[in-house]
């Protein structure tokens, strides 16, 4: 088994990938900023359930603290790094972009930097489907360009895999880049769709629907999701001879991209009347149009993770939508 340290660890994709690590007999190193983007009491209680693990511990400490960051990796000298602390979310990239650059260009470069003391024997960064941009050939595969972005967040995320390779290249680290698409689920971020969908509908409030609904995401069960990671975490990239069928193994470093997504296009209205279903409430749609730096749809192909890992997401939206609910209800009381 790994000593792994997992960054961002009380945010909603760590919370999890952490759990699910935990299960399967790993160490825990969780390394989280516990910043107040979004309530912190949220991270707080995340943090609390993975305490009761004893192969947990916690550290908190900012990405873009090397020092901190630097001394947690020589205390606890973990063999797999799996870095999704980030500065999240498209929208606050207008209000706020320099903690973009702080957390994901900054705080990246920190982490990769340990990696390369350590010598690890695998880095996992998390991407994001965001890195597509304006490309509308779909569904999107891992080698289609990614030289439009349209937030400086995915800027950020795209800038992440180039720096990346280099690391990768230069020092001989094996790294793993996994694209994320719109992942949904108990315990997520109070900021995402599905958190402010939920609250509008029980509270009898309007929830916004942009690009008046025309709009269709890939949405991934958060379980899924970090199960894929999990599965990841063993197939590092190496040689040429490693390589498989669709495979985006670098010619010159051991370093690959993944897609990670249910692979099913899903209409905002249909997941909207799954909330509906979910919850027993008629919404109260206000249409608006097309938010700045939004994309109108994100499909992912997952050819390559299936054939790395043998696994393919598949949780149903209406199942996956019902378990959201039912934690909101049981969290929040209502």
């Amino acid at each position: 088994m790994a000593k792994v340290l997992v960054t961002g660890a009380a945010g909603f994709v760590g919370f999890h990938l952490c759990q699910r690590l935990l299960d399967a007999g790993h160490q825990v190193v969780g390394y989280d900023g516990m910043t107040a983007y979004y309530d912190v009491t949220l991270k707080q209680r995340r943090l609390e359930i993975l305490s009761g693990h004893t192969g947990f511990t916690s550290v908190v400490g900012m990405i873009e603290d090397f020092d901190t960051l630097r001394n947690t990796c020589q205390i606890h000298k973990p063999t797999v790094i799996a870095h999704l602390a980030a500065q999240a979310g498209v929208r606050y990239s207008f209000e706020n972009p320099r903690a973009y650059i702080d957390s994901n260009l900054v705080g990246t470069f920190n982490v990769m930097e340990c990696a390369r003391e350590l010598a690890v024997d695998h880095l996992l960064m998390a991407s994001s489907s965001s890195v597509y941009g304006a490309n509308t050939e779909m569904p999107f595969r891992e080698d289609h360009k990614t030289n439009t972005p349209m937030s400086l967040y995915a800027a950020t995320k795209k800038a992440n895999e180039a720096m990346g390779h280099s690391y990768a290249h230069l020092h001989k680290l094996p790294t793993t880049m996994f694209r994320f698409f719109t992942v949904y689920g108990p315990w997520g971020r109070p900021d995402m769709a599905i958190f402010k969908f939920t609250k509008g509908l029980l509270d009898g409030d309007p929830i916004d629907i942009y690009n008046k609904g025309e709009m269709f995401r890939d949405f991934t069960y958060v379980t899924d999701l970090v199960h894929a990671i999990g599965l990841l975490v063993d197939v590092p990239p190496a040689g040429q001879d490693s390589r498989v069928d669709g495979d985006t193994l670098s010619p010159i470093a051991p370093y690959r991209i993944v897609n990670i997504g249910n692979s099913q296009q899903v209409r905002l209205l249909d997941f909207v009347e799954a909330l509906e279903d979910a919850t027993g409430k008629t919404a109260i749609r206000n249409y608006l149009d097309m938010q700045p730096g939004d994309v109108s749809g994100t499909w992912a192909d997952t050819t390559l993770l299936r054939n790395l890992t043998g696994y393919q997401p598949a949780t149903d939206i209406g199942d996956g939508v019902q378990q959201f609910v039912d934690w909101y209800r049981d969290y929040y009381g209502v």
